[in-house]
């Protein structure tokens, strides 16, 4: 492996670490100190901290039993990596490779430990959510502008 794609990896799994242990962090805190069901008003009218289970995937849609759940989570997360390992060289790669797997593997954790993920954050008509989520969300984003942007010159 070249010089430049190790480092790539490296960035990538410091990347998922550090959005793994921050968001087992965070919903941590939060079980410890809000009860099931229960809202904290944070901002009000604006954000809550509340205290969700969520047995479904995104949005709480359910996707059949927890086993299916699990499995279809394992084959997003091969298919990041199989294709991180394919274009590890792309500039920037690694950081919406490692914020996507990072964050399904922090969900990844809650549905193995208790069957369901924890959502903590509630903004208005929206569904709760968490870090893991939201990190998916913006390595999502990143992912298209670094795929759109192949570092070729632009008309003016």
């Amino acid at each position: 492996m070249a010089g430049a794609a190790r480092r790539a990896w490296l960035r990538a799994g410091l990347v998922a670490g550090g959005v793994v242990v921050l968001d087992q962090v965070t919903k941590q805190l939060l079980v410890s100190s809000i009860g099931p069901g229960e809202h904290r008003s944070v901002v009000p009218g604006v954000l809550e901290f509340v205290h969700a289970v969520n047995h479904g995937v995104a949005f709480s849609v359910s996707a059949g039993g927890p086993e299916i759940v699990v499995v279809v989570i394992g084959v997003a997360i091969a298919a990041i990596v199989a294709y991180f390992a394919t274009h590890a060289d792309r500039p920037l790669l690694w950081l919406p490779a490692g914020m996507m797997v990072g964050g399904a593997v922090g969900n990844l954790v809650d549905r193995v430990r208790d069957g369901a993920v924890t959502d903590f954050v509630k903004l208005p008509h929206w569904p709760a959510f968490n870090l893991a989520d939201a990190t998916i969300t913006l390595g999502v984003i990143a992912l298209l502008y670094v795929l759109r942007d192949d570092g070729s010159p632009r008309p003016a």
